[in-house]
């Protein structure tokens, strides 16, 4: 559509011309209801906005945003423009602006069934319909008309019409509400907010369980805060729902932020809402911020999952100050927000709740897709070169997220905690309820610390790709240490060198076949080609150097022979949970990279992940098996490689504490790995109540999980799958139905999985999801063989005619991966020649698929090398 695709230039010309004074928004709801449109078009509401705005040049022209199927009126300054001629689908022209101007637009906006914009869900339990909108980056044009750029913000006052017995919410606390005189329905309004980008803005509407709370706080000066906070989810979900972990958890963040940021939440009020098809993990909306619903958790779970939701819970808070109070100008500065969110999310895990292990998670988990991020061939630096609104959608990454976080950690450990929350608070003091950039921020940190930020940002923010560093040791005559020192590596493609901030352990038994620990540490700051660690000279030799202990800095880490061979033998017996994280998440990376094999990978999980105590590191380490399974095994050895890992797994499910977290980590595990006619009896067994394995409890959420490989392996089929179906018809257990539906081994079934997501947008994004999901299986590569062509054939069709967000799944989802050979590695690399004007944002995902491919394909070869075990070159 012409217009919809935002240019970072447009934005700062539009920005130069307007300030903007305030939103009054009117959304009619009351048909969300009824019954859809009778023409074949979407279902659509009434969208009434005015916009009072001043101009900077009289007499220019600018122009307002919107998506809508029809605009009912246009008028500026009190005349009614004609709106086939001012509005092309995308944007309303707005000509002969005057200093002061008002603009009124009454449309008839979509309902989405994407998760962009006004969502619309119908629950099939029991007929109710649920809204809430997300707008991030730019979809609040598809619910009202604006200026849908970050740096405009502007007061908003939001009414909202909809059915009497719901609830309705926005930003801003409820002023009012008025009965129509249809008593149905009612009218509600909403006090004006603080000045907050378009993005930022939220309606939630429909008979949500809504449990309340509040949280008080005495200011230093005297005063008190008071804070009402509300928690939200589908009144079907409500048995499931632990709304009083939520608020403990509300709490603590909101302590632990006003302790260490000084600056008093600004928002009001605090409503938190768990909502259906939800397209991301969660959205910092000030005064009402959306959650996935997976978040309520309908059956047994893990500590690392509450923990998990803790962080986003806290991330989202962060944003509260780091996005909203202060938000980026474009989106090249996005890392203004999420960064900071992902790393004060997880400080604040750590400091306020009683998940002391956050950092154990964080360097385990987060760090890893970050490292995946850093290393694709649209690896870009923290603070990015954001040309448009597409661009801006592929930019929440592991780079923006994840390796941001972890350069914030490294910025600390360089500037010192004290000197880092102070520049924080400079920067809120200074810039509140503003936009920013990167100079604004280096700016107050500079003060505080006393440190040249130029050298540090120049080397960390404005430069992309990621470091190695690998330890060398030299020994005297006696077995001492003569010389640790550390080597730096860059891609070549990406070949800076950056300070490094970073601890190193040196660890040992202390005695024979005891535990290994570490005996001496030392920090250092890394800089160059080479470094030598002084304060090593005449320690003892160790058993294994660990570069990067405590997780201080942002790079890959490698390990001497000696290390190396310790880790083979006795990674079980590294007593301190955080350096085993690191072990781990280093000897995936050496898998990923081809340096170690993933035949060795795969033993050291069936040799040690039983031994692993945390939880969340034992659940990565099995996502990673799975991987190496799947991707990085050579194709003849893979059969006999799964039989291995579910024979192992099936032990330590056995062995397990019954009734534990590490219990159920290792039946889902199973699940995932069960490979023989054995092996899938027991899961039948299990489904049936024929078999028992002491302590595990098989609730819904296992019984799903277990039909999926029975699926895959077409031993369960339509009607057991609608048996299933029968006991849990609810909006969870459509979603598990048809991603197993799609698992079942057809070509019958592959083809209408193909139909449903590439040829119909009939499916929500929820159940796009699950088809994609289910889709693709190891083991059916033959059936997936004649879909590669028909992929590269769709590509462009589907990434013009489906919305952003489906497209990306469905070109990711998609990708032939399973099975793929050097034909699928050519095929790919023949679309991007011969489709040089495809958008970039779609040449991006697919150059994305053709690098994890080849890394895939250089593993297998690894793999399949006969070389000997200890035959493992260093990276």
């Amino acid at each position: 559509m012409p217009g919809e695709n935002l240019t970072r230039d447009e934005a700062r010309e539009r920005g130069r011309l307007l300030t903007v004074h305030g939103y009054e928004v009117a959304l009619d709801l009351r048909s969300a209801t009824g019954p859809a449109g009778g023409d074949g078009g979407p279902r659509t509401f009434r969208s009434t906005t005015t916009i009072r705005f001043a101009c900077a040049e009289e007499g220019a022209a600018s122009f307002a945003d919107l998506l809508a199927p029809r605009v009912h009126s246009v008028t500026l300054n009190g005349e009614e423009l004609q709106v086939d001629k001012v509005f092309d689908g995308s944007r309303i022209a707005l000509p002969g602006l005057r200093r002061e101007n008002e603009l009124v637009v009454d449309a008839a906006c979509a309902y989405s069934h994407t998760g962009e914009g006004l969502h619309h869900f119908t629950d099939p339990e029991d007929g109710e319909v649920y809204l809430y909108t997300q707008y991030e980056p730019a979809d609040a044009r598809r619910v009202f008309a604006d200026f849908e750029q970050p740096d405009l913000k502007a007061p908003y006052a939001f009414r909202i019409t909809a059915p009497a017995h719901w609830t309705v919410l926005s930003n801003g606390r409820e002023t009012a509400r008025t009965p129509l005189a249809d008593p149905a329905y009612a009218t509600w309004e909403f006090a004006v907010t603080q000045p907050i980008s378009t993005y930022l803005t939220c309606v939630l509407a429909g008979p949500y369980h809504h449990a309340r709370d509040h949280y008080t706080r005495e200011l230093p000066d005297g005063g008190t805060l008071e804070i009402p906070l509300g928690a939200l989810c589908r009144k079907g979900l409500a048995r499931h729902f632990d709304p009083e972990e939520i608020f403990a958890l509300t709490k603590a963040g909101l302590d632990f932020f006003h302790d260490t940021f000084r600056y008093p939440y600004p928002f009001g009020k605090y409503d938190q809402a768990f909502v259906p098809e939800y397209n991301l993990g969660a959205m910092e909306n000030p005064g009402l911020v959306t959650f996935r619903e997976e978040y309520v958790f309908r059956g047994r779970t893990t500590r690392a999952a509450y923990q998990g939701r803790a962080n986003t819970l806290l991330h989202e808070m962060a944003h509260m100050w780091f996005g909203d109070l202060v938000t980026m100008e474009w989106w090249d500065d996005l890392w203004l927000k999420e960064s900071f969110a992902d790393f004060m999310g997880a400080f604040a895990v750590v400091e306020a709740t009683r998940f002391h292990e956050g950092w154990i998670t964080f360097a385990n988990r987060r760090k890893a897709w970050a490292y995946r991020a850093d290393q694709l061939p649209s690896t870009h630096p923290i603070t990015a070169d954001i040309r448009d609104l597409q661009d801006a959608k592929l930019n929440f990454d592991g780079i923006t997220y994840a390796k941001g976080a972890g350069v914030l950690k490294q910025l600390v450990a360089y500037v010192g905690r004290e000197a880092f929350f102070e520049g924080a608070r400079r920067y809120f003091a200074r810039h509140a309820f503003g936009n920013t950039r990167l100079e604004h921020l280096l700016a107050v940190l500079q003060e505080t610390s006393g440190r040249d930020m130029a050298e540090w940002s120049a080397a960390w923010l404005q430069t992309a790709g990621l470091n190695t560093l690998t330890p060398e040791l030299a020994y005297d005559a006696e077995g001492r240490v003569r010389e640790l020192a550390i080597r730096q590596t860059a891609p070549a493609e990406h070949p800076t060198l950056r300070p490094h901030r970073v601890a190193v352990g040196l660890y040992r038994s202390a005695g024979e076949g005891g535990p290994l620990e570490r005996y001496l540490r030392a920090e250092a700051d890394v800089r160059g080609e080479r470094t030598v660690v002084a304060e090593f000279a005449g320690a003892e030799r160790p058993d294994l150097v660990l570069v990067n202990d405590e997780d201080l800095t942002f790079c890959k880490t490698r390990f001497d022979p000696v290390s190396l061979g310790t880790l083979r033998g006795r990674l079980g017996d590294l007593t301190d949970p955080l350096a085993r994280a690191l072990c781990w998440s280093a000897l995936w990376n050496l898998t990923r990279d081809a340096v170690l094999p993933a035949r060795d990978f795969l033993a050291l999980v069936r040799d040690f992940a039983g031994r692993e105590t945390e939880i969340g590191v034992l659940q990565m380490v099995h996502a990673w098996a799975r991987d190496a399974l799947g991707s990085y095994t050579a194709p003849a050895r893979r059969q006999a490689a799964g039989g291995e890992l579910a024979a192992a797994a099936l032990a330590e499910l056995r062995r397990a504490a019954p009734g534990g977290d590490h219990q159920l980590a290792w039946a889902r595990f199973f699940a995932g790995c069960a490979a023989t006619e054995a092996d899938f009896a027991l899961l039948q067994g299990l489904l049936a109540g024929e078999e028992r394995i002491e302590g595990l409890e098989v609730d819904q959420e296992l019984r799903w999980l277990f039909l999926e490989p029975l699926a895959a392996a077409g031993l369960a089929g339509e009607a057991e799958l609608a048996a299933e179906l029968a006991g849990d018809d609810t909006a969870s257990g459509r979603r598990h139905q048809v991603r197993c539906l799609a698992a079942r081994p057809s070509a019958e079934v592959k083809e209408r999985a193909w139909a449903e997501v590439v040829d119909s947008d009939r499916l929500s994004n929820a159940l796009v999801e699950a088809t994609l999901d289910g889709f693709a299986q190891r083991g059916q590569e033959h059936l997936l063989a004649p879909f590669a062509e028909r992929y590269f054939a769709a590509l462009e069709r589907v990434w013009a005619e489906r919305s952003i967000e489906i497209a990306m799944s469905v070109v990711r989802g998609l990708y032939p991966q399973q099975g793929a050979d050097r034909g699928t590695l050519d095929a790919t690399a023949a679309w991007l020649v011969t489709h040089p004007d495809a958008p970039p944002a779609l040449r991006r995902l697919v150059r994305e698929a053709e690098s994890d491919l080849a890394r895939a394909l250089r593993a297998q070869e690894r793999d399949a090398d006969p070389a000997g075990v200890g035959d493992v070159p260093l990276g």
